[in-house]
């Protein structure tokens, strides 16, 4: 007799687990559309922070070679009038002893 109630025990649980079973699966399922959903926005944002990312290092390095030209050319510019100035000198009093 105990045999028979507990098949008829665990008969009635599982019946019963059954719809929990599929509610929490139908949550699980919705969960996961919009988990998927939240990846591809990410991987969306993600290659445009890459293209963002090229697109700058490109222009600092445009920038840079450019510095580098701009510093060359006031280089030579220094250069070239830095040697003809002369030393400017301070006309002095000379004392003369006193007596």
């Amino acid at each position: 007799m105990t045999r028979k109630n507990n098949w008829a025990e665990f008969a009635v649980a599982v019946m019963l687990c059954l719809p929990l079973a599929a509610c929490k699966d139908a949550k699980t399922v919705q969960d996961n559309e919009q988990l998927k959903t939240q990846v591809a926005e990410l991987q969306k944002e993600n290659t445009q922070a890459a293209s963002d990312l090229a697109s700058m290092t490109a222009a600092r390095d445009a920038l840079t070679k450019e510095n580098e030209t701009l510093k060359a050319q006031l280089a030579s510019r220094k250069s070239k009038h830095s040697g003809t100035k002369s030393g400017s000198r301070k006309h002095r009093r000379s004392k003369t002893p006193s007596q």
